[in-house]
């Protein structure tokens, strides 16, 4: 086990009670966490290996583990809603983001999907985010700083896009948050239901993650002879 896949001082853990209550902290020499059941010295997890178990004060069990980039947006402070896992996933699929990309994005929310696109553009691309509110915009950063650090790929813009893109006219991807996304072409959500496997017992969760968001897909094309307004369709839609 090498030095790096153990828990440092100045680094994100996520602890996971044993009963299931999941807590996003930052680790500090010399600190305490607190919770309603116990507290946990920060030097007790520091230097320890991903995935320990830690005890509480109260001798409650804690699972310390490395946030995903899934879990660090479910469990980051937010400002606005966030985007859930399920349905990033699925913008980052179906928008077709790729490494080297320059994407516009239109409502930067807590920073969710935001991070999620500068994970998939990589260095080489770049995220040209519009955010109209500047409380909404400090918590985003504030957040994408938590999880990544400083960001040379990021451009925030505090005005609304309907504004202009001033000199960010030429993008590859274009992600927007609609008001009405079912009045578009090609709409769809994502639902996600859990499973429980008790020995031969195999059945599915009676609560499931349902309808978070509707996803809108669509694309530009050249218009057709004698049309003067760009279209934008979803193949093989009508």
């Amino acid at each position: 086990m090498t030095v790096l896949d153990r828990f440092q001082d100045g680094e994100q853990v996520l602890l996971i009670d044993q009963r299931g209550k999941r807590h996003l902290i930052f680790l500090r020499k010399g600190e305490t966490f607190h919770s309603d059941r116990g507290w946990i010295q920060h030097d007790a997890i520091i230097d320890q290996p991903d995935g320990s178990w830690v005890r509480t004060s109260k001798n409650t069990r804690c699972l310390a583990l490395r946030p995903t980039l899934a879990e660090y947006v479910l469990d980051m402070p937010r400002g606005a809603q966030v985007i859930y896992p399920k349905d990033l996933a699925m913008l980052v699929f179906w928008a077709d983001i790729f490494p080297g990309a320059r994407v516009l994005e239109a409502g930067m929310g807590s920073g969710a999907l935001t991070l999620a696109l500068l994970r998939a553009v990589g260095p080489e691309g770049k995220v040209i985010t519009y955010e109209q509110r500047e409380d909404f915009a400090r918590r985003a950063l504030a957040n994408i700083q938590m999880r990544m650090g400083e960001v040379s790929n990021l451009a925030v813009r505090l005005r609304p896009v309907e504004e202009g893109l001033a000199e960010e006219q030429m993008v590859d991807r274009a992600v927007f948050d609609l008001p009405e996304p079912w009045s578009l072409v090609e709409t769809f959500e994502t639902l996600m239901r859990p499973w429980n496997i008790e020995g031969l017992s195999v059945r599915p969760f009676h609560r499931m993650v349902a309808h978070t968001g509707f996803l809108t897909v669509a694309r530009r094309v050249v218009p057709e002879e004698g049309r003067t307004q760009p279209q934008v369709e979803y193949p093989g839609g009508h």
